[in-house]
């Protein structure tokens, strides 16, 4: 491991990002351009006592998982990812060459902003990437899965329990709705092996999904109105939004209500609730 250059690069790094970058205010006391460590610590998950080791090269052993928070912390492109995780003498995790592996800065930089919003970034696949605390009490904390169980279209099909975030009687709907959004993503992507393989997996493990698919209709998800079930607010109905990245293969989704509505009295008591009657399991999605 090499301590003072991982040093190095993190303060070269935290000098780069300024604070509008991340969704914090900027004010004229500031000495610095950048981030103050304690604001990277904030954003990673760590303390602050922590990351100013890792800054001064102290001898600490920072994780996979302690590269990862960084990496999203202080926006890093796939290659200054990458570069993190050589420098730690960690193993660069096989998904992290993916461009769907870790959020985009982009979408992340809007994410930051949404603090009263439920907000997450997913991939095409409907894989959740992030998501802020909002959507997590809104739909749950996103499981830990990987391969293809990490997509949320292939668990609606495979999983009862998947299910449960949206009335019986809307199932059929979002049916439809992932079938035609994963035909054009197939269509976009060509000769994916990714995507080629979920579809596969789906059509020997679903009847529904292979009849769905055998229709052949086309449709991104864009806008959607959704009746979301919340185990303490009961059903509520909310607008979700998207916005893809440039390359169409991540999408920042966030939920909304008109002033005035019932949707949006429960989002304003889901601020107060927070997570806590949100189960953690894998009942998550938007």
């Amino acid at each position: 491991m090499n301590l003072p250059e991982l040093a190095a690069f993190l303060r070269s790094r935290r000098d780069r990002v300024r604070p509008s970058d991340v969704g914090l205010p900027t004010g004229p006391r500031r000495r610095v351009p950048g981030l103050r460590r304690e604001e990277v610590a904030q954003l990673a998950g760590l303390s602050a006592d922590y990351y100013t080791e890792l800054e001064r090269g102290g001898d600490v052993q920072p994780s996979s998982q302690v590269l990862a928070a960084l990496a999203r912390a202080l926006r890093l492109g796939g290659d200054e990812r990458d570069h993190l995780f050589h420098l730690a003498d960690r193993p660069v995790p096989s998904a992290a060459h993916s461009p769907n592996a870790h959020a985009q800065p982009a979408l992340l930089g809007l994410l930051d902003r949404l603090t009263r919003t439920p907000a997450q970034i997913i991939t095409d696949l409907h894989e959740t990437l992030v998501q802020n605390e909002l959507a997590a009490a809104l739909v749950g904390r996103a499981p830990e899965r990987r391969g293809v169980a990490a997509s949320f279209v292939y668990r609606w099909f495979t999983d009862p329990a998947s299910r449960e975030i949206y009335p019986a009687d809307d199932h059929p709907q979002h049916s439809r709705a992932f079938v035609a959004d994963l035909q054009a993503v197939a269509a976009r992507r060509g000769r994916d092996t990714e995507v080629a393989a979920v579809v596969a997996e789906l059509r020997r493990r679903s009847e529904e999904f292979a009849a769905l698919w055998d229709t052949r209709d086309v449709a991104l998800r864009r806008t959607d109105h959704k009746r979301i079930v919340h185990p303490t607010l009961g059903v509520v109905e909310l607008d979700c939004h998207t916005l893809f990245s440039e390359d169409g293969r991540q999408r920042l989704l966030w939920f909304s209500a008109p002033p005035g509505t019932e949707g949006a009295a429960q989002l304003e008591l889901l601020s107060v609730i927070g997570t806590q009657d949100m189960s953690t399991d894998e009942s998550t999605h938007r």
